[in-house]
């Protein structure tokens, strides 16, 4: 158990580290690393550390124990789960090894990291800075684990201390975090070489267990600004390939710095441009190989040693990309017809320039001209042009414009329904008739026609790529058709209106023959009132398709009934019978009589012979009697009376 002063002292310490926790890294430019300490790679284990290095004791698994480290890619399953598993180091590298260490009981000294005599430059700022992860999870311990507290302390080997840094407590996190800690210093004149030593402030036991990785001194300096034209410029320019551009890159610093261009070489190596050592580099236009070339400023203030690398510190690098020319995708021979609109479509640029016969070059695309003729033929010249203004070879495309036929046609003289004309067309090689109900061929240039009603035939008049059009119209005048309409029935001394109906076009005249009887023999329905049956036709004449003859049309007349309401059947000689004047001539007609009993005392079909008021050869007694007479002609029946005088 440790002693009461100590537990205080060190909840002290670690109370007033933490207000220090924050990583003083360098808020300048930064030179490349003179030491980056990542540990290297392999499958696990690493080899040990040297005995100048760290005073813990090698361990050569995957969790070591405490007051032990390993050098180690992963970890897996250590302590019960109460570490996280680590499956690469802090650069995502599944092969990087990092130290892993599990902090000692007691406080101390675990790790130095040397700057060798000639590493440093004299009078020159670093940075020293490295990353750190708390191993433990949040939940081991019972939520109380140890934390890592680091003290880094920067000393010349003579142990004069240029700068203590403190990180604080480094808390434990649900997901692996790796944080960079870190100070910088100035070297003092005449020193190259410093110790920077890390010291673990707070206790192993449960907790306190941490990954180290990437530990690095770099230069720090001012920023270094750099851009392409001007130092505040772009960092990053295109060059057309084949162009004769100069690129030129231009960087400030403030004070009286020393200036070294670099370009890169590959990955991380880079190279200093021999007498590029002004704020100003102008690339030489060398734009035949198509890439992306790197470059960068170093600089060391106020006339330091510039051929030193360990003494500089660098902008952040410019990029110019040599990029290929656009290229326009080619297009086929074109072909239009005359009148029509002609369009033209680039690719593979970003923008273009059109030119042509007789065209102004213009940017449009596509290219659109409207209503074109014969002379817009010819080739046509696209130049390509990229989103970074690179102007790629001009492509031609020949364009043909073909004369647009002229669709003529032959007007036709009007036709009968029934008869036919031939239609003409001229002016293609291919000729195509809508609708073609009513032609022969609707593919050739001279159909014939026959359409039951009038009709518009269009004609498509085309040779191999244009077209025309043009309309012709058939009249068909219909033939006339006489319709007298049926035959009439009409009582003697009646009238009846004939029905008669006509069609179609260009009637000249209606004739009803014979003529008897009717009031207007020019009307398709003249009255008529005729004496005696008699049979009509109706003669209609068109003007142009000639004449139709309705069926006959017969008109029956029926004879007037007097029907005498009484008779004497006496055998004077006078009124001895019941004479109805015309019933005779009504063959089917039949005559009924009632007496007023409603016996029926008479019957006839036709009366051919008169009533002599007999019923069964005997005489009927005087009397009224009641009569029923049907003529089975359609008409209403005839009733009334009769008496019988005796």
């Amino acid at each position: 158990m440790k002693p009461i002063w100590l537990k205080l002292f060190l909840l002290v310490v670690c109370i007033t580290l933490a207000i220090k926790s924050q990583a003083q890294v360098c808020t300048g430019s930064l030179g490349d690393p003179v030491i980056n300490q990542d540990f290297g790679s392999g499958t696990n284990q690493g080899a040990p550390l040297g005995s100048n290095v760290t005073n813990y004791n090698y361990f050569g698994s995957d969790c070591p124990n405490d007051g032990s480290y390993t050098i180690a890619s992963s970890t897996n399953g250590c302590f019960g789960q109460t570490w996280h598993t680590l499956s690469h180091d802090h650069t995502g590298n599944p092969n990087g090894y990092m130290m892993i260490v599990n902090a000692s009981n007691n406080p101390g000294l675990f790790y130095t990291q040397s700057a060798d005599a000639g590493q440093l430059c004299p009078n020159t700022t670093y940075e020293f800075a490295a990353y750190i992860t708390n191993l433990i999870i949040p939940s081991a311990c019972g939520g109380a684990s140890s934390q890592p507290n680091i003290t880094f302390s920067i000393e010349t080997t003579t142990g004069q201390v240029l700068k203590t840094y403190n990180t604080g407590n480094i808390p434990p996190t649900d997901e692996t975090v790796w944080a960079q800690y870190g100070t910088f210093f100035t070297t003092p004149a005449n020193v190259t070489n410093v110790i920077v030593k890390m010291i673990n402030n707070a206790p192993g036991g449960c907790g306190n267990d941490l990954a180290l990785d990437d530990i690095t001194f770099r230069a720090c300096g001012q920023v270094v600004q750099a851009g392409f034209g001007s130092f505040s410029g772009s960092a990053a320019q295109d060059v057309c390939i084949g162009s004769n551009t100069m690129v030129t890159l231009q960087a400030k610093v403030n004070g009286n710095p020393v200036y070294q261009w670099q370009y890169n070489t590959g990955g991380n190596n880079w190279a200093d441009i021999p007498g590029a050592n002004s704020d100003t580099y102008i690339r030489p236009a060398d734009n035949t190989v198509l890439g992306t070339y790197l470059y960068r400023v170093g600089v060391v203030a106020n006339g330091g040693d510039i051929s030193s690398l360990n003494c500089r510190v660098y902008s952040l690098p410019l990029t110019a990309t040599v990029i290929p020319l656009p290229v326009a995708a080619a297009i086929a021979p074109q072909t239009f017809c005359e009148g029509t609109t002609l369009t033209l479509t680039a690719s593979g640029g970003a923008t273009y320039i059109w030119s042509g016969p007789d065209l102004a070059p213009t940017l449009q695309n596509p290219l659109v001209i409207n209503n074109i003729a014969l002379a817009d033929a010819g080739t046509y010249t696209v130049v390509p042009i990229s989103a970074q203004n690179c102007t790629g070879a001009p492509a031609n495309v020949q364009v043909s414009i073909i004369p647009k036929p002229v669709a003529n046609v032959i007007a036709v003289a009007p036709i009968c329904a029934g008869e036919h004309t031939q239609l003409g067309a001229s002016g293609g090689l291919y000729y195509k008739w809508t609708p073609s109900t009513g032609l022969n061929h609707d593919d050739v240039p001279n159909p014939i026609a026959t359409p039951l009603v009038t009709t518009t035939y269009n004609v498509n008049v085309s040779n191999d790529y244009c077209t025309d059009t043009k309309s012709i119209i058939v009249t068909v005048n219909q033939n006339p058709v006489a319709n007298g309409g049926g035959n009439k029935n009409i009582f003697e001394g009646q009238s009846v209106k004939l029905s008669g109906t006509v069609k179609g076009d260009k009637i000249s005249s209606i004739l009803w023959s014979p003529a008897t009887a009717l009031d207007d023999p020019t009307s398709a329905t003249p009255i008529a009132n005729p004496t005696d049956d008699i049979t009509y036709t109706m003669t209609v004449t068109s003007q142009s398709c000639g004449i139709s003859v309705s069926a006959p049309v017969f008109v029956k007349v029926y004879k007037k009934i007097i029907i005498p309401n009484t008779f004497s059947p006496n055998n004077d000689g006078i009124n001895d019978q019941w004479n109805i004047e015309a019933l005779f001539t009504y063959p089917e007609s039949s005559t009924l009589v009632f007496d007023r009993y409603g016996k029926k005392v008479y019957q006839s079909i036709g009366y051919s012979k008169a009533w002599d008021g007999t019923y069964n050869g005997s005489a009927l007694p005087e009397g009224t009697y009641y009569y029923v007479i049907d003529l089975k002609n359609n008409t209403p029946k005839l009733s009334g009376w009769v008496f019988i005088v005796r």
